[in-house]
């Protein structure tokens, strides 16, 4: 804080400013307007709005001053870049505070990677304020690389940058009154706590919101979306790569409600980080579908820092932090400035020389990929009377269905039916060499040849790949063991493309323009394989998410989500009300 007898002066006009930004017009998040001011900053934090001097002026020419820009919940890692490099990406886009949740890198590896996480967030021109896991793992139907329970996180939650519990995914167990979760919203007295139950309804969503989670991110529906609100809970507008659901909830958005919305990306891969951009792209595409500009700048600027209950941030007013973004085309939402607790850090498009610290040498990890030696055999289905329940994909959604079919055999074992679009998926355990290995059909992924594999697969990132013949399969997957981690692409059983991320089989070493390359090339040959989705990758890594229904497949087996248990993959055919019996 500056000395608070200067920074009075400075306030009342009797002294100059370190710095003025003049002749802007400023977005006023409180009172919805949009004013013309003078913004004066003294040691980081704004002084004053009116007429002011400095000893360094920036003439921003009318053009609107923002406060900086704040993404409610993404897992960082999905960026599948280290934490320095997602911020020289964001920073000139306007992004100056993420709210991060680590449970990505803590399922492979517990408080190692958090910590990693939070030693790469230092000296940065970005906040990194971090929500520990809650679920980690994410449910008892998967084996992740660790196990955190409330005694494991109860030193973190006084660390700095540290605001609460992160996303209650498993919110089967905490209705059941597991009590590992209800030890962990015990110890959270008076911070945060995140949601995320995507479906739940009527009195168990009363329990929920009993237990203090105050928000949620995975509504996809209008109707859902006010149940929770009704509640008094947050709703996390999530526009990312997994899932877009603005398109869906901001109709709900009204004068009246809207500070109980905020928006988030969730999960932002590089290739639609480098392509479309951050929380400006948000902003520009709330814009473009009629939330007037003010409203939807509230949306990821003072309602997300009132949500965590960040005083300092999320406006421009005396008082506050000066993270201000100067916007030159506010319909493009085209960035020209960044300022950092009142000094500029970025400029038309690009971070400034010294505006970060010196790189460092990553902060030294052991290797995540720890799997027992394969044998072709372990891929085989055999094959029972009967139909098969089959994954079906939800184009756009996370979601996914079941259905139930008759399988294409040849002797005696179960194969992929490249006619019907129905391709085999394995799961394969790849933290304890346990030699466990899910198998499953999935449809609609439109694949005539060959395999994909992805040790990014969500929650526990067991190595999850899909094909059309198990020896391509296996192949997709050794060759993720080699690399450490990463996405591969075999046809044959020759590599085609690959993405090497050894970072805890998540993220890469290096830039995020290369990796959107490499991306974009692994999607292009799976396309020539055949693949209808498009981004096969990301389709595939939240095929093994135990926690968003209908049917899923981990290294135990297929899991009935909504039922929160294991199921055959066989079924002797229909019980009363067309459930499939086992």
């Amino acid at each position: 804080m500056a000395n608070l007898e200067r920074m009075i002066r400075v306030a009342r006009g009797k002294a100059k400013a370190d710095t003025v930004l003049k002749n802007g017009r400023v977005v006023n998040v409180y009172s919805g307007e949009i004013v013309r001011a003078d913004v004066a900053v003294v040691g980081g934090v704004i002084a004053g709005l009116g007429s002011y001097r400095g000893a360094r002026e920036f003439d921003v020419a009318g053009r609107l001053v923002a406060p900086g820009l704040i993404d409610a919940h993404i897992h960082l890692e999905s960026a599948m870049v280290t934490v320095p490099e997602f911020a020289r990406v964001v920073v000139p886009l306007g992004t100056t505070s993420v709210v991060s949740d680590p449970h990505e890198i803590a399922n492979v590896m517990g408080l190692e990677g958090i910590n990693y996480m939070l030693k790469s967030s230092k000296y940065n021109p970005l906040n990194v304020f971090v929500m520990i896991p809650s679920c980690v793992p994410s449910s008892p139907l998967e084996t992740s690389g660790s196990e955190l329970r409330a005694t494991d996180i109860f030193f973190m939650l006084n660390q700095d940058w540290v605001l609460g519990l992160g996303e209650v995914m498993d919110y089967p167990g905490l209705l059941a009154a597991q009590p590992n979760l209800l030890d962990k919203i015990k110890i959270v007295e008076g911070k945060v706590i995140d949601g995320h139950a995507p479906g739940l309804s009527g009195r168990d969503l009363c329990a929920y919101a009993a237990m203090r989670i105050s928000s949620d991110h995975e509504c996809s529906t209008p109707e859902e979306a006010r149940e929770k609100l009704r509640l008094g809970m947050t709703i996390m507008v999530r526009e990312g790569s997994g899932a877009r659901n603005m398109e869906a909830l901001l109709p709900l958005v009204t004068p009246q409600n809207l500070p109980q919305f905020v928006f988030c990306t969730d999960d932002l891969h590089p290739h639609d980080l480098v392509g479309e951009g951050h929380m400006n792209a948000v902003v520009r595409k709330a814009v473009r579908l009629g939330l007037d500009p003010v409203s939807a700048i509230r949306m990821c600027t003072i309602n997300p820092a009132r949500h965590y209950r960040l005083g300092q941030l999320g406006a421009i007013a005396p008082g506050k932090t000066a993270d201000m973004v100067v916007i030159g085309d506010p319909e493009a939402m085209r960035v020209d400035m960044v300022f950092k607790n009142g000094v500029l850090v970025a400029r038309d498009g690009a971070l400034l020389p010294g505006a970060a610290a010196a790189v460092r040498p990553p902060e030294p990890l052991r290797g995540s990929i720890n799997i027992q030696w394969l044998r072709p055999e372990y891929l085989e289905i055999p094959a029972r009377a009967g139909r098969c329940r089959v994954i079906r994909l939800v184009p756009g959604q996370l979601l996914t269905r079941q259905e139930l079919v008759r399988p294409k055999t040849i002797g005696g074992r179960v194969v992929a039916d490249t006619e019907a679009d129905i391709l085999k998926l394995a799961v394969v355990e790849r933290h304890h060499a346990s030699s466990r290995i899910g198998l499953g059909l999935v449809r609609g992924f439109g694949l005539k040849k060959g395999a994909i594999a992805s040790s990014v697969a969500h929650d526990a990132h067991n190595i999850i790949a899909v094909g059309t013949n198990d020896a391509d399969i296996m192949e997709a997957v050794i060759k993720i063991r080699k690399l450490q981690g990463g996405f591969t692409a075999v046809v044959e059983g020759k590599l085609i493309a690959s993405l090497a991320l050894p970072i805890a089989g998540l993220m890469s070493v290096k830039a995020a323009g290369e990796v959107s390359a490499e991306i974009r090339e692994l999607i292009l040959v799976a396309r020539s394989m055949g693949c209808a989705v498009e981004d096969p990758f990301m389709a595939l890594s939240f095929l093994s998410l135990s926690v968003i229904p209908e049917l899923k497949l981990t290294d135990r087996g297929l899991v009935d989500v909504s039922g929160q248990k294991i199921v055959p993959l066989f079924v002797r055919g229909r019980a009363a009300g067309g459930r499939p019996r086992a």
